[in-house]
């Protein structure tokens, strides 16, 4: 009888098309899924894959094979998965990617409670300022904000991302405190280059009573990088338009000051991202529950809106 390592390593190349993307949706090396269709394809007496240096191409076989086993694939691994869930705990690697800035400020502080919880998860975390793509990367789960909900993942959202303009103190001193957006004009600003368009991206800012009106900062500095620009904006080089996320803490200690405090800029949400399908590993379904729970518990939603004076 076919081991499932061999048939599940047939499965996700045939739908990824490649041994090396199958690799890293099943964590494994690309020669170790290349060893297990191998072995499938002798054990059946057929050759399931044409091969080239370009790509996978199923031979009739193999399409055939695909079809009688596919969807019986997937009800087999959550009936393992479903007597793991209650017999064992939680174990194997975690792998997650985090927007940097804030995964260090608001998830690193939830992992000595969540590993005291369950210490045979083993954390594998990237932190980087792009959307992954969750399967065919091999990640269990995202946190970060403008991901494509690509088919078979779903999100939760956390926080919402707003943005509102801050500056030092030392910035601030002998001028005039803008009213409105529009009196950030004539001050310098320090700007986000978009990693995707090149562009520098101008947003519009409204108040709680639902008018609206552009924020135009001139292009005195411009960054890629969120933090390096609330590095720039403590050290007294001008105004930043920043997520609450991103300047909370430097608001709390006195380093920067929001400038119109009324108003603010919605960039979407924060949200948990994560595939959706019959077998949820339990180290994924404890973790988003863990991250979900500790937000509501902490009401960080309420605390990252710039709604809120």
């Amino acid at each position: 009888m076919e081991t499932l390592t061999n048939l599940e390593s047939f499965v996700r190349s045939a739908e990824m098309g490649s041994f090396s993307a199958a690799a890293r949706r099943l964590a494994l090396t690309p020669a170790a899924v290349s060893r297990n269709v191998a072995l499938l394809e002798r054990n059946l007496g057929v050759r399931l894959f044409q091969r080239s240096t370009r790509k996978l191409t199923l031979t009739e076989a193999g399409e055939r094979f695909l079809m009688e086993i596919g969807a019986n694939l997937d009800a087999l691994q959550a009936a393992i998965a479903s007597v793991s869930t209650d017999r064992s705990e939680p174990a194997g690697v975690l792998k997650v990617s985090l927007a940097p800035t804030f995964g260090i400020a608001y998830v690193m502080p939830l992992l000595p409670a969540f590993r005291a919880r369950y210490p045979m998860i083993r954390l594998d975390w990237q932190f980087e300022n792009r959307p992954v793509d969750l399967i065919a990367e091999g990640f269990d789960a995202a946190l970060g904000g403008g991901f494509e909900l690509a088919p078979g993942v779903v999100s939760r959202t956390l926080a919402p991302v707003h943005l509102v303009a801050v500056a030092s103190p030392a910035y601030m001193s002998g001028r005039v405190p803008p009213v409105d957006p529009g009196g950030l004009a004539p001050l310098d600003g320090i700007v986000m280059r978009s990693g995707h368009t090149g562009r520098v991206r101008q947003r519009t800012m409204r108040d709680r009573a639902g008018s609206e009106q552009p924020a135009q900062l001139r292009e005195t500095i411009v960054f890629n990088d969120p933090a390096a620009m609330r590095e720039a904006a403590i050290q007294g080089l001008g105004v930043a338009l920043l997520s609450v996320s991103d300047v909370l803490a430097s608001i709390e200690r006195g380093e920067l000051i929001r400038l119109l405090p009324h108003w603010y800029a919605d960039a979407g949400s924060i949200s948990i991202y994560y595939a959706t399908r019959a077998l949820m590993p339990a180290k994924t379904r404890v973790f988003v529950d863990f991250v979900v729970e500790a937000f509501e518990r902490d009401r960080l939603a309420e605390r990252l809106a710039g709604s809120i004076e």
